[in-house]
């Protein structure tokens, strides 16, 4: 297996980085290739699964050991594959999605394309109490996070809503939504004037 891949991070795309090691440009999918964008033509590492099947061998990136960790156990979940995963890792930040887990909250699980009641079912019976030790994320953060989730969800929605309207794109909003859901007690002007800055860093 390749668990990680170091080289010159030459282009961003939608869906992919490619990285240049000694001459080889290496395509690697992930879930928000822009959260990457600050280190364009700089050397960078990037934890990688290499996934195989009959006609293709896919290298996947993530920027840390948890979103590599949490990924290899979404796709053990009959009825998940490796885009759902993706899917779940770009719209989420990791604190989050284990705590609802863990609170066994259907109805934000089935929030994310392709998870049905069924598939949510699943990830509890498979992962229940099996992340929150080997993912570097603290009790706190779970908390943090639920409350989060259950506060910022309307005025997170107007501010994507007026970012995109401004010209920004989807994959480039989605690296910053964790951040911006950290912001609990901000207006809707407020989490827009967030985010410019946020874009404006990146």
């Amino acid at each position: 297996m390749i668990a990680y891949i170091k080289g010159k991070l030459t282009a961003i795309y939608d869906d992919a980085i490619i990285l240049d090691v000694q001459g080889v440009g290496y395509e690697i999918i992930c879930a928000n290739p822009f959260v990457f964008q600050s280190a364009l033509n700089d050397v960078v590492k990037v934890h990688t699964y290499h996934y195989v099947r009959e006609d293709a061998h896919i290298l996947y990136g993530f920027k840390n050991e948890d979103e590599k960790y949490l990924f290899t156990k979404l796709i053990s979940v009959s009825g998940i594959g490796p885009k759902g995963a993706l899917a779940i890792l770009g719209s989420v930040d990791i604190a989050s999605f284990v705590e609802a887990i863990e609170r066994e909250d259907d109805k934000f699980l089935t929030s994310f394309p392709g998870v049905g009641k069924k598939t949510a079912r699943q990830i509890v019976l498979d992962l229940k109490g099996k992340l929150t030790t080997a993912l570097s994320i603290s009790a706190s953060d779970t908390k943090t996070a639920n409350n989060s989730s259950n506060v910022v969800t309307e005025t997170v929605t107007e501010a994507k809503e007026a970012l995109l309207a401004l010209g920004y794109r989807e994959q480039e909003l989605k690296a910053i939504m964790p951040q911006l859901k950290q912001e609990t007690d901000s207006t809707t002007d407020e989490l827009i004037r967030k985010a410019l800055a946020l874009l404006m860093k990146n």
